[in-house]
């Protein structure tokens, strides 16, 4: 199975249908009088998908073993026509396309095995996905366009080159998978005015999205949240919530990061861990959903101009 432990449990829904051909009218008559001779074939059907969407993980190899939270199985006919769709939800890390589809299909071959006695030419005609949402794909088309970010690593060490740098490296990499242009990269010590002086000119360059990495943990040169917080027009604390409690899930260390994250101009800044692990996973718990401020700023600034306007 691959690796999930880096995505974040999110809301997932989705709904598959299948479909089932019948070739006798007898065979529909039965089953809509409900006189199949093996019983009831929509509750059996129902039962049936219920235990094929529960017990997916254990047939698919590949599928993770997942919390349901919700399923519903709905029947509709038409003409010869049995119509099935299945809809399941979770919050959970990855997606649950495959648990409806199997759900539907064991839904439509208990159809077929109740009836075959009667209808001899019963086709099950298609298993297919109908509606899939939840999970990062959706926040895809969501992300403004054009937004220019720029990575800051705040670091004594890496600019006196004593080390390398990679925590940079990887936060721009995930950027760049968000489809968000680096548009620059600096390497400065943890001195307070060079801190400064990176935000105030990245401001003026029209920098939508800073990030620095590093200084936020509790050395004394550890000096980033506090440079950075009084610049700031307006933070917002949540940001930085969400980025611990997914970093506190993995190492108990998490709640020392003192980052801090908000709002200077149209600007957002954010003050990540400088280790490349701490990095990275802050950039997981938070993109690409955290893009979606741009477009509420952008709102926001449209609705002081109508009212000044008006």
């Amino acid at each position: 199975m691959i690796d999930i432990t880096h995505k974040s449990p999110t809301l997932r829904k989705a709904i598959a249908s299948a479909t089932v051909q019948l070739s006798r009218e007898e065979a529909m008559q039965a089953l809509l009088e409900n006189k199949v001779p093996k019983g009831d074939v929509f509750a059996a059907a129902r039962v049936a998908a219920l235990f094929g969407v529960k017990k997916t993980a254990d047939l698919i190899p590949d599928c993770h073993p997942l919390p349901i939270e919700f399923t519903e199985v709905r029947f509709q006919t038409s003409g010869m026509v049995v119509a099935i769709e299945v809809e399941v939800h979770t919050v959970y890390k990855t997606g649950v396309e495959v648990e409806a589809m199997h759900g539907a299909s064991v839904a439509a071959l208990t159809i077929y095995d109740m009836l075959k006695p009667i209808d001899k030419g019963i086709e099950i005609l298609k298993i297919a996905l109908v509606e899939k949402k939840g999970g990062k794909s959706d926040f895809k088309d969501r992300i403004k366009p054009g937004l220019k970010a720029t990575v800051v690593v705040c670091s004594d060490t890496i600019s006196a080159g004593k080390k390398t740098d990679s925590a940079g490296r990887s936060i721009q990499e995930i950027l760049r998978r968000c489809g968000v242009e680096n548009s620059g990269y600096r390497i400065i010590p943890d001195e307070p005015e060079q801190i400064k002086f990176c935000l105030l000119e990245q401001e003026s360059e029209g920098t939508d999205l800073l990030i620095y990495t590093g200084g936020t943990g509790l050395s004394p040169r550890d000096v980033s949240p506090e440079t950075i917080a009084p610049l700031l027009d307006r933070e917002i604390p949540g940001v930085m919530e969400a980025a611990r409690m997914y970093g506190q899930q993995r190492t108990p260390y998490a709640m020392l990061s003192r980052g801090v994250a908000g709002m200077r101009g149209r600007m957002l800044v954010l003050t990540l861990p400088g280790s490349t692990k701490g990095a990275k996973e802050s950039m997981d718990a938070l993109f690409p959903h955290l893009l979606h401020v741009f477009h509420v700023a952008e709102g926001a600034r449209h609705d002081v101009k109508e009212e000044g306007q008006g």
